[in-house]
């Protein structure tokens, strides 16, 4: 019997295929204390928790994640990295990284001022994230509708 893959990880497979783990050598200039395959393990990760529960406050999978538990969960789980608890903590951790320089594992933070909510930029122009009550932790294109109308900005570990 064939056993199907999950949606979930041929979008993974296509996100490394395509080269998107980083952005060119040349291009890149923003550090980073992780590596490439940190960050792919990152963006892998967290394509796999599409699909588990909102709750806020939390921060397993089994329990369910808001948006800076779900970062905080896959960032120590696959790099031993424990960034800040709260979204407003994630809009000043690591470096800032320039739109262009986006790669996978980076966060997406947004919000003007005050930040309101946070994700894992995850190739392509994607990133996972855990969006409100009632939902469940999924993947979003940040040229979406609305995704495009709020202001975001990016870090890196």
């Amino acid at each position: 019997m064939r056993k199907l893959v999950p949606p979930v990880l041929l979008l993974a497979a296509s996100l490394l295929v395509a080269g998107c783990t980083t952005a060119p050598a040349s291009r890149t200039s923003v550090y980073s204390r992780l590596s490439a395959e940190q960050s792919s393990d990152i963006a892998i990760h967290a394509l796999g928790l599409v699909g588990t529960p909102y709750r806020y406050g939390g921060n397993t999978p089994e329990g369910g994640f808001d948006c800076s538990g779900l970062i905080g969960y896959v960032y120590n789980s696959r790099a031993g990295v424990a960034p800040p608890r709260t979204v407003a903590q994630l809009s000043g951790f690591g470096a800032a990284v320039p739109e262009g320089e986006l790669r996978t594992g980076d966060l997406v933070v947004f919000g003007r001022g005050r930040p309101t909510h946070a994700g894992i930029y995850v190739g392509q122009g994607r990133f996972v994230h855990a969006p409100s009550t009632g939902g469940t932790v999924r993947l979003d294109d940040l040229q979406s509708r609305y995704w495009a109308q709020q202001h975001a900005s990016y870090r890196r570990p």
